[in-house]
């Protein structure tokens, strides 16, 4: 099957920029079946992840239904191409997979502490895209179903796909006065975030406005199912009795060595949490980053600890696993809608 692939930009004119000098920028990238006659071309050029060839802009395969929709929300400091690998894999069952770019937490700008700490923001620049279809599905209105959705996310992806599920957050995993001595004070990107906080509160009126809204709900009934792959410690920080009344059903995957976001501290302790989840744990020593893409020579070259599995495991075939067990769970979630 062909890839079908496009990208752009959106402004978000209810929310500022970090800077407090435009409005917040949506930057996106969309996968999705393309028509037999579309023509690929490389995309791995001068990248740390492997990626499939895509038809930039190529018209989308003909089907009798619409394709059904996957947000895609990455890890802290990460980009929507570090899903690629999940995106491309859900083109080939079936569905259309959409990717952001979270201001001043992705790399595909210059990182900021405000958008480390403020992750409540993420949740909102996915349910912007499902409001403002009109601004970036151009020609594949009526192809992708934007009313009827899911969801899949990693690492900080997986507390913003809860955000949409209904989870509340009563606290911020590195706002100071939770600090222990010793611990760690940020996240593996921005491992000093905590220190920044206090001068931001008393000096950046738009960190300010957005950390007023930690406890808002950012709930969008849109999302019918959610993947979330090794949540992190950021979790920890939800309201418990918000994860109770989530009634979406909900994967959760993590490795059984993952250092990052240890099984039993997260992503188990949020199972118990919610009614409607499934945890599955993946043996043979695999660890947090089994859920980025496979690394280029480039990739290796710069972060081998990035690509670098236990011995004689394939990390394309366990992206192929968690590619079959997401579709499975959305397809499951999309005939119980109908019924």
């Amino acid at each position: 099957m062909k890839l079908g692939y496009r990208d752009g930009v959106l402004y978000d004119k209810n929310r500022s920029n970090w800077d407090a000098n435009g409005s917040r920028p949506i930057s996106w990238s969309l996968w999705y079946p393309a028509a037999d006659e579309a023509r690929e071309s490389d995309a791995t050029e001068r990248s740390w992840f492997k990626k499939a060839a895509v038809a930039r802009d190529a018209p989308i395969r003909p089907d009798a239904r619409p394709n059904p929709l996957v947000l895609l929300s990455h890890g802290t400091g990460g980009s929507a191409t570090g899903l690629e690998w999940l995106a491309r894999r859900l083109a080939d069952r079936g569905f259309a997979a959409l990717g952001v770019n979270h201001h001043g937490n992705t790399g595909n700008e210059p990182y900021r502490a405000e958008g480390f700490a403020c992750l409540w923001e993420r949740a909102p620049d996915l349910s912007f895209m499902l409001d403002h279809g009109d601004d970036w599905l151009g020609d594949l209105s009526g192809h992708i179903d934007t009313s009827s959705v899911f969801a899949a996310g990693f690492s900080a992806g997986a507390y913003s796909v809860m955000l949409l599920l209904g989870a509340v957050a009563q606290f911020s995993q590195f706002e100071p006065p939770r600090m222990k001595p010793g611990g760690a004070r940020g996240p593996r990107e921005f491992p000093d975030l905590a220190d920044h906080i206090p001068a931001l509160l008393r000096t950046s009126d738009v960190f300010r406005d957005s950390w007023s809204r930690m406890s808002k709900s950012y709930r969008d009934d849109r999302i019918k199912a959610a993947l979330l792959c090794a949540p992190g410690r950021s979790v920890l920080g939800f309201s418990e009795a918000s994860l109770k009344a989530v009634d979406a059903p909900a994967l959760i995957l993590v490795g059984d060595a993952d250092r990052a976001a240890p099984a039993e501290e997260c992503s188990a302790w949020l199972h118990a949490r919610l009614r409607h989840s499934t945890l599955k744990i993946f043996g043979g020593g695999l660890g947090h980053y089994v859920f980025v893409p496979e690394g280029t020579a480039l990739g290796l070259a710069f972060a081998a600890e990035l690509f670098t599995d236990p011995p004689g495991v394939s990390r394309a075939a366990v992206h192929d696993e968690i590619a079959d067990l997401s579709a499975r769970l959305f397809q499951d979630s999309a005939v119980k809608a109908l019924a």
